[in-house]
């Protein structure tokens, strides 16, 4: 008598790429049961989870490990491809230190003083603020220099900046107009307006990594809450905005779930799982070819 043959649930998108603060992560930097539970199904059912966040690879190393996570991760607003097993980065772009000091001039021609930090490339590159700029997210570690001058004292990734009075919209704007193509200008978060390296932005870091992957947009649904995913939600079949998200980000998502202190990532996937469709499980000669993780 044959064997009776295995089926295996298949939902409809293979890569399930997800921003971190404001939208999986709550706002004690936790991850919710429920979600947790989410993405171990979508796992199962052969969906691949990739995390692309503007935090830099040394920040995301811990959650990536909490989160059983071997695999890659899109950080650096898109300027770092990170392999979390091999603890390295496959590619990563710099901003030019000489670039990022005249952009900062340029911008505070117009709006006056602003306080800068900036993030070090490579694996164990250093988050370094200047006299007087305030992390918006305090858990996270940060160096404090004495002059703005020792910022540059190694490799970035980006400039982070904050302004003692205008909006991070007002400043965002400002930003945008002052620098031109010296860099790229994204909102990420509460207090956190960045210079990231020109033409570097999450669908880039997301489109080389599907790359790795063997996937592509068509297969690829994307979840966030501030203007600096925008590019992602472009590039992928579906974007997902979080019902605490930016009004930029809202007026261009396909759907708006809830927030993420309400487990909103968890109620998309859990309605994909309703739907996902079942074929049979092929033996192991059949499955996906394993993919080189060279750049």
């Amino acid at each position: 008598m044959a064997a009776p043959t295995a089926y295996a649930a298949r939902i409809e998108y293979a890569l399930i790429a997800t921003d971190l603060d404001g939208t999986l992560l709550r706002g004690d930097d936790t991850v919710s049961d429920r979600s947790l539970a989410a993405l171990a199904r979508v796992s199962a059912a052969g969906a691949r989870h990739l995390v692309v966040t503007g935090r830099p690879a040394p920040r995301v190393r811990p959650l990536l490990e909490f989160l059983g996570g071997g695999g890659l991760a899109v950080c650096g607003q898109g300027a770092q491809l990170y392999d979390a097993g091999a603890d390295r980065l496959l590619w990563s772009v710099t901003l030019d230190r000489e670039l990022a000091e005249t952009a900062l001039g340029k911008i505070e021609a117009e709006v006056g003083q602003v306080y800068a930090a900036v993030d070090q490339d490579g694996v164990d590159g250093l988050t370094l603020i200047e006299p007087g700029y305030l992390m918006p997210h305090p858990t996270l570690p940060a160096v404090r220099v004495e002059h703005r001058d020792d910022l540059w004292c190694a490799p970035i990734s980006k400039v982070l900046l904050r302004h003692p009075t205008l909006s991070d919209d007002e400043l965002a704007a400002v930003a945008r107009t002052a620098v031109g193509s010296l860099a790229t200008v994204t909102m990420s978060g509460p207090g956190t307006v960045e210079l990231q390296p020109c033409g570097i932005t999450k669908a880039t870091g997301l489109a080389l990594a599907a790359r790795h992957l063997g996937l592509g947009p068509q297969q690829t649904i994307a979840f966030g809450d501030m203007p600096n995913d925008i590019p992602m939600f472009d590039w992928a079949a579906h974007g997902v905005a979080m019902a605490n998200a930016h009004p930029e980000l809202k007026a261009v998502a396909d759907e708006i779930t809830l927030s993420n202190e309400d487990d909103g990532i968890a109620v998309v996937l859990e309605r994909l799982l309703a739907r996902a469709q079942y074929a049979p499980r092929l033996p192991a000669q059949y499955g996906p070819k394993t993919l080189s993780m060279e750049p």
